[in-house]
């Protein structure tokens, strides 16, 4: 048997491997128009900002290595430029010889990956605009900012690429801007989980344009000035599009096969694609979204690497399934983690999925050990099922922890109730007797059996003032004078028992505390003295980042940054 394979990162290359190891006999031949096999696309921004500092650590694999361990042939420096489905071939170009040729095969597994998503924009081939997505972009990169020394950076987009970019070139001394269209970063976060990132990117001195366009480029000298719709241009020494990836579908395209979601390669759970004895794997296909059952584009390494092995399977004569991506994935953002899985709450509302959430803000060990610092998590479920549908965590230490917790309870099918008896593990340094996700199961049993019920942040601008409810601040008086939201009446919880007179009785009482914990001390206290009471979920701390947020978006140049 003889398997052709196009592309040879992620999931090509891990193909690749897995062949081998089920068949010795196969001959197996991969074709990859970049100069590098098996590289860590993850790890780019780092080698750019210098944290990695040798090249060769960004290649898990070189073509000399895969052949002395796997006796793959591979091709680097050699596009294919048209596949024949009728004849079993493909036509491949040698980029440095320019020697074009066929290759015949018995299985074709098609790992073209995705590209960076470039905008048909006046000035867009400007010498010193920038992609990031393979080895030799980072390269290119790296050799313009220690050869030319530059001061600023505009990035184009805030995706997963954008961000880590963004913390490495200001760790290098460079005045970084993001600009985007959409008014929030890192699409996978609700808004208001993502002001917490605005707020750690603004305190390193990042300047956020978000909500703003760009309308093209133009060269200014030695510098390159960013066209804004309707607002003053930008100048920068350099300028990196990191607005998404596309499928790269074009080969398939031309070739007659299937195409799904956004020009992606359509295939079923096998892997296979329209075509007999076509495969295809990684970001060029739209897989089965876990928990929507609908198919997405979901461009990670985990999912890809996974797709790989199992189209290697099925190619060897096996019958593996790929069961669908939850999407779970993490990111440095200067000293905070961000980590999600699942669905956001924007996409399961167009989904038509009744939901709801839960915020709670645990430290991430116990909190008489030093050390500890608050996170941040939201986890959002079904209503009436309570099925975990997706969760979005921001702090530091413990978040890849928590997430990976909560994304294997999703995929084995636990609600939110059962995250209360997670037998998890338990030391002072690292968690505390009541976990965090325990916690939040604590908190969805007591939704789901009625001994509570609560309200959010995007409620608190439409409850009335009119004296019909009370809004409550259980916080201390200290707190409530360092801020509080109009119309809130401050009794300290440690107080309420006494000062129940002073609530009308019959009256609904909302109740807001700094994280939702006294909140709920106080509704307790509330509901068995006759009160209906709504606890704020996410508590005063969640309000407070939103409003930040807000504030900083309306002003042009946030955060006391001087306009260049």
């Amino acid at each position: 048997m003889k398997v052709v394979i196009i592309g040879g990162v992620a999931g090509g290359a891990t193909a690749a491997a897995r062949i081998r190891r089920l068949d010795e006999t196969a001959e197996v031949v991969v074709f990859e128009r970049s100069g590098f096999v098996s590289y860590a696309n993850c790890g780019l921004p780092y080698y750019v900002g210098g944290v990695i500092t040798d090249p060769e650590e960004l290649t898990l694999q070189t073509p000399e290595s895969f052949w002395r361990r796997f006796r793959v042939k591979m091709r680097v420096r050699h596009e294919v430029t048209a596949i024949h489905p009728e004849r079993k071939a493909v036509t491949v170009r040698n980029l440095d010889s320019g020697e074009v040729f066929e290759e015949v095969y018995d299985k074709l597994l098609l790992s073209p990956g995705a590209k960076p998503t470039m905008p048909e924009l006046p000035g867009a081939k400007l010498d010193k605009l920038f992609t990031l997505r393979t080895v030799e972009d980072t390269l290119r990169i790296r050799t313009f900012v220690e050869r030319e020394g530059p001061k600023s950076a505009v990035l184009a987009g805030g995706g997963y690429i954008g961000l880590e970019l963004a913390e490495n070139l200001r760790e290098l001394g460079l005045a970084v801007t993001i600009v985007q269209r959409p008014k929030q970063l890192l699409n996978p976060l609700d808004a208001e989980m993502a002001a917490f990132v605005h707020a750690k990117l603004r305190k390193h001195g990042v300047r956020l344009m978000l909500g703003h366009s760009v309308e093209g480029f133009e060269q200014d000298g030695s510098a390159v000035k960013v066209l804004l719709k309707g607002e003053e241009p930008l100048k920068a020494d350099m300028v990196v599009l990191a607005i998404g990836v596309t499928p790269d579908t074009q080969l398939a395209k031309e070739a007659g096969l299937e195409l799904g979601v956004k020009g992606s390669i359509a295939v079923n759970d096998r892997m296979e694609t329209s075509a007999p004895d076509i495969y295809a794997v990684g970001d060029a296909v739209a897989a089965r979204h876990f928990i929507t059952g609908e198919k997405a584009l979901i461009s990670l390494a985990g999912p890809a690497n996974k797709q790989g092995r199992i189209a290697a399977d099925n190619i060897c004569g096996g019958d593996s399934v790929y069961r669908g991506s939850q999407g779970s994935s993490v990111i440095k953002v200067f000293d905070m983690t961000v980590a999600t899985t699942g669905i956001n709450e924007q996409t399961a509302k167009k989904a038509g999925i009744d939901c709801d959430k839960v915020y709670l803000s645990p430290a991430a060990h116990a909190a008489y050990y030093p050390g500890g610092r608050v996170m941040t998590m939201k986890v959002l479920y079904e209503k009436g099922t309570f099925r975990l549908l997706g969760a979005q965590i921001v702090g530091y230490e413990g978040v890849d922890k928590r997430i990976d917790v909560l994304a294997t309870a999703m995929h084995a099918g636990l609600t939110g109730p059962q995250l209360k008896d997670l037998d998890l593990a338990y030391a002072p340094p690292y968690s505390s007797a009541k976990d965090p996700v325990n916690m939040a199961g604590f908190m969805m049993e007591n939704l789901a059996n009625g001994t509570v019920k609560q309200f959010h942040w995007e409620d608190v601008a439409n409850l009335p003032r009119d004296g019909s409810v009370t809004l409550l601040d259980t916080r201390t008086v200290r707190e409530y004078a360092a801020g509080h939201i109009d119309g809130f009446l401050n009794i300290p919880v440690d107080e309420l028992r006494e000062r129940l007179p002073e609530l009308e009785a019959g009256r609904p009482v909302y109740v807001i505390c700094q994280s939702g914990l006294r909140s709920y001390i106080a509704c307790r206290i509330l509901a068995q003295n006759g009160f209906v009471c709504y606890n704020f979920s996410g508590g005063y701390r969640l309000y407070e980042t939103i409003d930040k947020d807000r504030c900083a978006a309306e002003q042009a140049f946030p955060c006391g940054m001087e306009k260049r």
